[in-house]
């Protein structure tokens, strides 16, 4: 079987993952695919096959066990554990890229219950490569170690057709960064091979609404990559990262009114995760006064705020080092958060999604950063209640030219016949070279 692995949290050990329920009808979609050698298991200090307390289950030998996972069989029985009977159905969240620094951060939010809720039991599964494979196994540990009560269980592997299984909710964090000397069209292509895949995954054996945020950049264009190649889910379900640009907006904007950034509303990123977004002033609020009735400072708003939100990233490099892994991993919490519950009356959200249908004027058939509303269902509509002016449209209208050229030069990979290649520019965001 290819290399996947359970980790399973309090007194228990890895084990192959079980195909799982609705996963015969699904190995004909993966027999192409290279068989792996399972590597070295790794045992947790305590005997997972004694028997554990009054009130709990027996564990049962890994061999027996043919739909279930982890604590599950060998930990919990739910229904003889007063607290967990209020608690939702099992939501199962893949990550790839789970071995990285923006993970590092994100899976202790996701498992502590911060980002879905204290009553949502979690599953996490997670991606990586033969490479990274030790430090996924020292990621679960870690996690194990923390006892949180909401993880369920933790599987890892680097078969996206065996790690996204079922899975509710799709993080790609994974993706090659661009090194020196590297073009934005060299980094569309590769990244977007990756892409491609992973959208070929979820089609094939992730659950049929289930939910993708993709983070590798370019993100925009690797989520219409990822979405093109997963025709059975809707289009409305992929998202493009840009709430980070959103969180650094909204603190600028906070700053130069010198108030707390929990006044600051409306804040919308529109267009590309590049230097060609448009952080927009116009419609963003001030403890629900515009903006521009608290800045006066025209010039400020139109020049400098964009080129600080732009070049946050590239800053941060140069003062400590690293790129901005926390607070992406905060900015991908938001950003779930943002469609898991209901957007505060009147305000919206920044988030790359599929454009074909949306009110605006913006080119159909790309992924485009535009405001939006959610009821907390994991769905969201695009808001309508709007300004615009030629300020703000011209610039929209520069990033809807960027990310349809980019989308040429990934038409290989979209199904839509030989790629054409001509960015005229590098817009890529400091501190992501």
């Amino acid at each position: 079987m290819g290399l996947s692995t359970v980790y399973s949290p309090v007194g228990s050990h890895l084990v192959p993952a079980p195909l799982g329920t609705g996963a015969a009808h699904r190995r004909s979609a993966q027999l192409h695919r290279p068989r792996r050698a399972l590597l070295a298991t790794v045992r947790c200090s305590v005997d997972a096959a004694k028997q554990v307390q009054d009130g709990v289950a027996t564990a049962e030998a890994p061999a027996s066990r043919k739909d279930c996972f982890g604590v599950f069989c060998t930990t919990y029985d739910l229904k003889a554990d007063d607290k967990t009977k209020s608690w939702k159905k099992l939501v199962n969240v893949a990550v790839s890229g789970a071995a990285g620094m923006i993970s590092n951060h994100l899976l202790f939010k996701l498992a502590s219950g911060e980002v879905f809720g204290q009553d949502q039991p979690i599953a996490l599964k997670l991606l990586g490569s033969e490479r990274s494979f030790q430090a996924l196994e020292g990621v679960a540990m870690e996690l194990e170690d923390s006892l949180y009560p909401l993880l369920r269980e933790v599987s890892i592997g680097i078969d996206p057709y065996e790690v996204f299984e079922d899975v509710d909710w799709a993080l790609l964090i994974g993706a090659k960064p661009r090194g020196p000397g590297m073009e934005r069209a060299a980094l569309l292509d590769i990244n977007g091979q990756i892409f491609a895949d992973q959208g070929k995954a979820l089609n094939a054996v992730a659950s049929r609404n289930v939910k993708v945020l993709v983070v590798g950049n370019p993100c925009n264009t690797n989520a219409l990559i990822c979405l093109k190649n997963a025709p059975n889910i809707p289009a409305k379900n992929f998202h493009a990262l840009t709430r980070l640009d959103e969180n650094r907006a909204k603190c600028q904007v906070a700053l130069k009114a010198g108030v707390f950034y929990d006044k600051v509303s409306n804040v919308t990123i529109w267009g590309n995760h590049s230097t060609t977004q448009v952080p927009d002033f116009l419609n963003a609020k001030i403890d629900g006064r515009p903006v521009k009735e608290v800045i006066k400072d025209t010039k400020w708003l139109e020049e400098e705020f964009t080129m600080t939100v732009q070049k946050r990233g590239g800053v941060l490099i140069q003062k400590w080092g690293r790129s901005s892994a926390a607070s992406t991993a905060v900015s991908i919490a938001d950003a779930i958060k943002s469609l898991v519950t209901p957007t505060p009356e009147g305000d919206w959200f920044s988030t790359g999604v599929y454009t074909t249908g949306n009110p605006y004027g913006i080119a159909e058939d790309i992924v485009f950063s535009m405001p939006c509303r959610s009821k907390g269902d994991g769905d969201y509509e695009l808001a309508t209640d709007v300004s615009m002016d030629d300020f703000l449209w011209e610039r929209i209208k520069k990033s809807e030219a960027e990310l349809l050229a980019e989308k040429k030069c990934v038409a290989h990979l979209t199904g839509e016949g030989n790629a054409f290649c001509d960015l005229p520019e590098d817009t890529m965001l400091p501190g992501e070279v």
